[in-house]
């Protein structure tokens, strides 16, 4: 059972920078990515990367603000966020899909971490 460990969240002031990491143990995924959801909001696709080859996509928002990447040999992955706003405030989750494919959607995601808060203050 692939189990999935985020840290790295907390509070950040507006144009400031914080890095999330995920460590996933328990298994193997071929796509893993982050997701965020703010109070009374659905979640929201942030990133993904395939696993081997490390192709990346990033929703519309992040507009060169995000970047999602990837430690093979320690099995974790990263979101450094910069230029972070208001608006970022949110949940992140790590999530982790096994089988082939490069989704955004949540549902294809078959495991998710608990989640790390991200303030950021005006």
């Amino acid at each position: 059972q692939v189990q999935l460990a985020e840290s790295g969240g907390g509070l950040v002031q507006a144009g400031g920078s914080l890095r999330l990491s995920c460590a996933r143990s328990g298994g193997t995924a071929n796509t893993m990515g982050w997701f965020r959801q703010a109070p009374g909001k659905k979640r929201e696709f942030v990133a993904r990367i395939a696993w081997n080859s490390g192709l990346t996509a990033y929703g519309d928002f992040v507009k060169g603000r995000f970047t999602i990447s990837r430690d093979i040999a320690k099995s974790t992955l990263y979101l450094q966020m910069n230029s972070l706003t208001p608006e970022d405030t949110a949940a992140y989750y790590c999530a982790a899909r096994r089988g082939a494919g490069f989704f955004t959607a949540a549902a294809n995601y078959d495991y998710w971490g608990q989640g790390t808060q991200v303030t950021v203050s005006s």
